[in-house]
């Protein structure tokens, strides 16, 4: 069984993840003040830090935060576990590389929303306690559009906004695994279809042999 294979890709998204998360938090400025542009003004690397979910949403309780670390912290171990059972059965490697970025992103980001109210200091000034109120750090931004956002706009309207959110390495590991699955969903299922159809042939088979 290749376990150390796959949950290698994991474990090398979350050192990666981890190790830019230091280099921008040790050297560079918060905010807009420490902006570098990387290709122009569309991309750029900006420090900020997320108390949220993506695109900077909350729950709105006192212990929302609370919440959303420990449903990411269950959700790490199930996707762990899922990832162990399709190593077994030997599913496609694609699909498996997939599942084992989905899972380094998760991860990455959970030890930031576990740890960075403790190790870095950066949990909100609200929070009960730093330990789960850790704030996600990033640094990516692909600056299409900001600006002011019309009031009669669902959802963001009344708010200055970016068109597109500032993320890191745990976030574009999750969006990579799932857009490969999206993308070659039909070649990593048609294994599972054919056995699937195969055993449903031998059924039939072995239904009309008896009668």
């Amino acid at each position: 069984m290749n376990y150390w294979k796959y949950f290698g890709v994991t474990l090398i998204v979350i050192l990666i993840d981890q190790a830019v998360k230091m280099l921008v938090h040790n050297g560079m400025d918060f905010g807009t003040a420490g902006q570098i542009k990387v290709f122009g003004d569309w991309f750029k690397l900006h420090y900020t830090t997320n108390p949220g979910m993506a695109f900077g949403m909350q729950l709105g309780s006192e212990y929302g935060k609370l919440i959303l670390t420990s449903f990411r912290l269950i959700a790490m171990f199930g996707i762990g576990y899922y990832l162990y059972m399709l190593i077994r059965k030997n599913s496609h490697p694609g699909y498996l590389v997939s599942i084992a970025l989905i899972l380094g992103g998760a991860v990455g980001n959970l030890i930031d929303s576990v740890f960075y109210g403790v190790w870095l200091k950066n949990a909100p000034f609200d929070a009960p306690n730093p330990w789960f109120h850790g704030q996600v750090i990033d640094m990516f931004y692909i600056d299409i559009w900001e600006g002011f956002v019309p009031e009669w706009i669902p959802l963001f309207g009344g708010s200055y906004t970016a068109l597109w959110p500032i993320f890191n390495i745990a976030d574009a590991s999750i969006f990579i695994g799932v857009a490969i699955i999206l993308i070659f969903q039909k070649r990593f299922f048609e294994e599972d279809n054919d056995k699937e159809t195969e055993d449903e042939v031998q059924k039939q088979f072995i239904d009309e042999k008896q009668a």
